[in-house]
């Protein structure tokens, strides 16, 4: 199944966190932050203006970006845990 998100919105899997910290020390998942990066999966086409145009939206599918703690709407779609939220709701875009 695919989902195809709608106006500003974009679809973001999460990056995975390591597993163990360099001192050797493995945090158990209930004790863990939820990452706060992820790769975006797919784009809406963009705000609609008041103006009739649409906003193109500035991050590609591939892009890994940044996003608040408890920014967006968590779902499941192929027993994949997935994030959709809106494009004012992303920080920023990693590069390199």
């Amino acid at each position: 199944m695919s989902l195809r998100p709608l106006a500003d919105q974009v679809l973001i899997r999460r990056r995975e966190v390591e597993e163990q910290h360099p001192g050797g020390i493995v945090i158990p998942d209930t004790a863990k932050d939820k990452p706060q990066a992820g790769e975006i999966l797919a784009v809406g086409p963009g705000k609609m203006m008041d103006d009739g145009h649409r906003q193109p939206i500035a991050v590609a599918i591939g892009d890994t970006v940044l996003f608040g703690k408890y920014a967006g709407t968590e779902i499941q779609l192929d027993q994949e845990d997935l994030l959709v939220m809106r494009e004012s709701d992303l920080l920023g875009v990693l590069e390199g």
